[in-house]
C-alpha cells in the first residue's frame, strides 16, 4: 500500500472527488503516499477537504473547480497538470437524472453522456500519453453494475457506464506490457449523498464508499474490471443466465416496483 507513489507516480488525480467515493479515493490514495489533485465543481467541499487531508496526511493537494461537461476540458486539465507527474487517474465524477428517456430534454441527455463517457474518454487520452512514455501509471473508471444490462429510467446513464466498462477492456490489453494498469469498477448501489438525493433510500447489498474505494484500488493490477462486494458479484453471476429481456424486467421491478 505505502508502494503506491514508487508504482504509479508522484501524482493522483480525481475527477468527481468532492464528498462521497470521490472523497473517499482521496483519503485512501493520500494514505498511501500520493500527492493530490482534486477536480469538482464546489469549490467549498474542495477547499475543506484538500485541508482535511493535507493536516491528516502531510501530503500536497491542489484542486480545480471545472465542470466536467465543459467543451474545454481537455485545455483546462492540461494546464492543471503541468508540470505535475500524473501517475493515476481516477474518474469518479457521473451524472444521474432519473426518468423516462423522452421525459428528459435532449440537453439533459448530452450532459450524462459529456460527464460520464466524453469525460473519462478526454481525460484518460491526455494522461495516458505522459504514462506510457514514463512506463508507469494507472486507470481506475467508476463502471457501475448498471451498464450490464439496460435501465429503464436510467437509459442514458446506464449506456455511458457500459462504455466506460468496454473502453477499460480493450485499453486493458492494448497497456498491459507497457506498464500501466487499468480497471473499470463496476459498483452496486454505494451509501453516498449523491445516490441519497438520486434514490432518496437503501438497498439490499448497499456498500460503503470506504469499502468499495479500498477494495477498487487494491485490485488496480488485476484488471480490467472489479465488482466489489460478494453479494454483488453473486447477483451479476445470477443475471448471466437469464435472456437479457427477462433480466432488464427484473432490474426494472427490483429498483421501480410495478410501474418499472
Amino acid at each position: 500500500m505505502s508502494d503506491f507513489k514508487k508504482k504509479y507516480g508522484e501524482w493522483a488525480l480525481i475527477a468527481g472527488a468532492s464528498e462521497g467515493l470521490g472523497a473517499e479515493f482521496a483519503a485512501h490514495l493520500a494514505s498511501r503516499g500520493m500527492n493530490l489533485l482534486l477536480l469538482a465543481r464546489r469549490q467549498k467541499l474542495l477547499e475543506n477537504l484538500t485541508t482535511t487531508l493535507e493536516e491528516r496526511y502531510g501530503v500536497e493537494t491542489r484542486w480545480l473547480v471545472i465542470d466536467l461537461a465543459d467543451a474545454d476540458l481537455v485545455e483546462k486539465v492540461s494546464t492543471a497538470v503541468s508540470g505535475l507527474e500524473i501517475g493515476m487517474l481516477v474518474y469518479n465524477a457521473a451524472y444521474i437524472p432519473i426518468g423516462d428517456f423522452m421525459d428528459r430534454p435532449l440537453d439533459v441527455q448530452q450532459r450524462v453522456f459529456d460527464v460520464n463517457a466524453r469525460g473519462p474518454l478526454l481525460l484518460a487520452h491526455t494522461l495516458l500519453g505522459p504514462m506510457c512514455e514514463r512506463g508507469r501509471g494507472a486507470i481506475l473508471l467508476m463502471s457501475s453494475m448498471a451498464g450490464m444490462r439496460g435501465m429503464p429510467r436510467l437509459a442514458v446513464y446506464s449506456a455511458t457506464k457500459a462504455f466506460n466498462s468496454i473502453l477499460v477492456e480493450g485499453l486493458w490489453y492494448e497497456l498491459k506490457d507497457k506498464g500501466i494498469d487499468i480497471l473499470a469498477c463496476c459498483a452496486g448501489a454505494v451509501r453516498t449523498p449523491t445516490y441519497m438525493r438520486s434514490f432518496g433510500r437503501e438497498v439490499s447489498g448497499m456498500m460503503d464508499a470506504t469499502n468499495v474505494a479500498g477494495q477498487a484500488l487494491d485490485a488496480l493490477s488485476n484488471g480490467p474490471q472489479l465488482i466489489p462486494g460478494r453479494l454483488n458479484r453473486l447477483s451479476a453471476f445470477f443475471y448471466r443466465f437469464l435472456s437479457r429481456k427477462r433480466a432488464i424486467r427484473m432490474i426494472a421491478k427490483a429498483t421501480w416496483g410495478k410501474k418499472g
